[in-house]
């Protein structure tokens, strides 16, 4: 007959615990069967050699008449077995009295008499342990024309004294077992930690942008692979929400240009007719705006997905010495000055493209409202990288910090429209970031104007 297979997680860990709970009664409960000191059948073997001694003793001590001497040579008599151990020979009467001419009994006679009392069945002769010896029998014998019982004690080195100390402390037979049964629970524990570490990593990738399904969920458990199962299926979801809500982008995008691009033929055509007049001119300057802000939405649409496709572990320098220079040349074409520090020689998994494009966006923002002075920082602490940025511009209010990095966000102080930009700057920015597991926030800078500072996880030093 063929066990069902257990696919269930409570059915797992019941049966296991069960099967443990089995185990360690049933050893709780067999174990003391097997304490020598218990009386017990003598093995085969042991019980043919017992008969062959009697039979020896019968047969040298045929002729006499007399149990006196027949005593004296006993307890003066050894027999070598092949264990090599003296035996000791001892003679009781049939109502069990010990019969000796010896004057002080030692132990092996005192264990012997609460054997005799306890084992009077000479037709099934057993042993028992007591100390360091094992004494045996009775075995029905013939002396000096009599009937008698033969006891044999030999010398017992088993088992080893560890057992007989589980025997006589229950809670270290119990601990004992608990040790041996403690792999079988470390095992159970490890076979289910496994499906919930796999969804752990599975979550882990979707915070950092990856969607991607794994079929390794849907294995194990039935509720780990309904889990799994789930997972995957929220997965696809979310690809599939993406995607559409890029095409949606882009297909609106497409659609928006093409007005667009007749409407600025239309004005080129009118100032070409009429001239140049104010009301052509702002017609023209809020179509390119209107152009700039289409653009920059295709850029947030485009860093919300696939960034993760692209990761390459990449030096900072590599990254930052060009935007730091590119940034200071351009700071000094408007009469500004960028200070920054060296960059350190440390590594970033990233996508360069996307990530080097929310810092040029910080740091441009800041030459562009910063009025004389723009500071640029970068500091390690452990594994985590820290960049400020600061400029001593007009700042932003208080209240306003969180929400200068929602999209079209503008603030009612000099970041208005009329100084340029769509309001998109920050929101790419805070994207690309949050999509390299960091973060942004905006502050007070101690030059009196605004401070963006980004962290961002560092590859660990080898």
């Amino acid at each position: 007959m063929r066990l069902p297979k257990i696919t269930s997680l409570y059915g797992r860990i019941f049966a296991i615990f069960w099967f443990t709970m089995f185990l360690v009664i049933l050893a709780v409960l067999a174990l003391p069967s097997f304490d020598p000191r218990k009386p017990r059948d003598i093995p085969p073997p042991h019980y043919d050699r017992m008969l062959e001694i009697r039979d020896r003793i019968e047969q040298m001590f045929s002729s006499s008449k007399d149990l006196v001497p027949v005593l004296n040579n006993l307890e003066g008599w050894s027999h070598r077995g092949p264990d090599d151990h003296k035996l000791r020979l001892f003679i009781t009467d049939l109502d069990g009295n010990v019969i000796t001419t010896d004057r002080r009994p030692d132990f092996s006679y005192k264990a012997l008499r609460n054997f005799v009392t306890s084992i009077d069945n000479p037709l099934s002769p057993q042993q028992k342990l007591y100390g360091k010896t094992m004494i045996s029998g009775p075995f029905p014998v013939r002396l000096a024309r009599k009937d008698y019982f033969l006891y044999i004690g030999a010398r017992w080195s088993e088992p080893p004294h560890f057992l007989i100390q589980l025997f006589d402390h229950p809670f270290r037979l119990l601990l004992a077992v608990m040790l041996v049964s403690t792999p079988l629970l470390l095992w159970l524990a490890w076979a289910l930690s496994q499906p919930a570490r796999r969804l752990e990593l599975a979550a882990q990738r979707v915070a950092k942008g990856v969607f991607e399904i794994d079929p390794e969920l849907e294995k194990g458990t039935s509720e780990f692979r309904q889990a799994g199962a789930s997972f995957n299926q929220m997965v696809t979801a979310v690809n599939l929400m993406i995607s559409r809500q890029q095409r949606l982008l882009s297909d609106i995008s497409h659609e928006l240009r093409s007005p667009l691009t007749r409407l600025r033929m239309a004005q080129a055509l009118a100032k070409r007719k009429l001239g140049d007049s104010a009301d052509l001119t702002r017609i023209d300057t809020e179509a390119q705006r209107l152009e700039q802000m289409i653009a920059k939405l295709l850029e947030l649409s485009s860093v919300q997905v696939d960034s993760h496709l692209n990761r390459e572990a990449q030096p900072l320098a590599s990254l930052c010495d060009a935007l730091l220079a590119d940034s200071q040349f351009e700071a000094e074409q408007v009469g500004k000055t960028l200070l920054s520090s060296d960059v350190p020689n440390r590594m970033v998994n990233c996508h360069p493209q996307l990530l080097m494009s929310a810092l040029e966006n910080i740091v441009r923002n800041a030459i562009h409202y910063g009025k004389e002075q723009i500071k640029v920082s970068l500091d390690v602490n452990v594994d985590t990288l820290s960049i400020r940025v600061e400029d001593d511009g007009e700042g932003v209010p208080d209240d306003e910090f969180d929400s200068i990095f929602r999209p079209f966000y503008r603030v009612s102080t000099a970041r208005d429209r009329h100084s340029g930009g769509a309001g998109l700057g920050l929101a790419i920015a805070e994207n690309a970031i949050r999509q390299h597991n960091g973060t942004i926030r905006a502050a007070r800078s101690t030059l009196g104007g605004l401070l963006v500072e980004v962290t961002l996880p560092l590859l660990a030093e080898s």
